[in-house]
């Protein structure tokens, strides 16, 4: 179960989601309470492992934007919201080849199954990041989907694409979304925070642990 802890703001808690197992860090360099600079992440970055994966998530954000981030930041993944360019993927893959992590967002609605049908055409994509979307904002809404509606888009149809479930989860609730979807991934900011842009080492800690234990108990069940 591959684990990312968005909206990190200091280098303490990148760390220590680091040391509690997860696979990958996120800075959001979009408008939010958690909102980073590329002073404030190349500050950090260069502390943690090289094999953690470091992510910015950028919301309708150009070529150049990103790409000077990227470089700037020493980031080796991002995470893309809204663009209204679809071939940002594309040009992405083309500049800094296959070391850069690239997910797309799809934001859950009736119409999952075919934004997904689309995403299965970007072989530049490297996950897919399935989020709420408010009217307010298009990530990191701390709001969950309908994870029983999604279920046939994540356990059927999506079989080609790595899933990652984003949106309103917690240590409380990242097993029963783990054993509803079967995602190759989950994602959490707000559920382990204890004001915006500060991590409870408490509920970081126990958010990882009950989201691997449900992978396991899921791979240990007779098929």
């Amino acid at each position: 179960m591959w684990i990312k802890v968005c909206g990190n703001t200091n280098l303490e808690d990148a760390q220590f989601a680091v040391e509690a197992g997860a696979d990958a860090v996120g800075f959001v360099f979009a408008e939010s309470p958690r909102r980073v600079n590329t002073d404030q992440v190349a500050k950090i970055t260069p502390h943690l492992p090289d094999a953690i994966e470091k992510y910015g998530v950028f919301v309708d954000a150009g070529l150049d934007e990103i790409a000077q981030a990227v470089r700037d930041s020493g980031l080796n993944g991002v995470q893309l919201h809204v663009s209204h360019d679809p071939t940002l993927p594309s040009h992405l893959r083309e500049r800094f080849g296959p070391s850069l992590r690239i997910l797309q967002v799809a934001h859950y609605a009736q119409d999952l199954e075919e934004q997904l049908r689309a995403l299965r055409s970007k072989p530049a994509i490297d996950a897919v990041l399935v989020d709420s979307r408010t009217a307010t904002a298009a990530g990191g809404t701390g709001v969950r989907f309908n994870w029983q509606a999604a279920s046939h888009s994540f356990l059927h149809s999506a079989s080609r694409l790595r899933l990652i479930a984003a949106g309103g989860l917690n240590a409380q609730n990242v097993a029963e979304v783990i054993r509803t979807l079967q995602p190759w991934g989950v994602d959490v900011a707000s559920g382990v925070e204890s004001a915006p842009g500060r991590k409870d080492p408490v509920r970081v800690k126990a958010f990882i642990a009950a989201a691997k234990m449900a992978a396991e108990e899921i791979s240990a069940a007779p098929r």
